[in-house]
């Protein structure tokens, strides 16, 4: 999140992702940052032991959340 905002301020868009399990984290994170309106990207948890065709659901999800988030749609 630090990183996300960070670069939000500077006018850079950005997709911060999470995994499901880090939600609240995330938003209370943003909020104590200053940046609630900053939407995460979550995806299913976990990422450190997924397979390859667990990564690959996962960059499928982050995809079209970025996508959305970036392009406004």
């Amino acid at each position: 999140m630090h990183d996300g905002i960070e670069l939000e301020t500077l006018g850079r868009p950005t997709a911060v992702i999470v995994t499901k399990e880090f939600v609240s984290e995330c938003v209370t994170q943003r909020a104590a940052l200053g940046m609630t309106g900053l939407e995460p990207v979550i995806v299913d948890h976990p990422l450190s032991s997924c397979t390859d065709d667990e990564v690959r659901h996962r960059a499928r999800q982050a995809a079209e959340q970025i996508k959305r988030l970036l392009l406004g749609r």
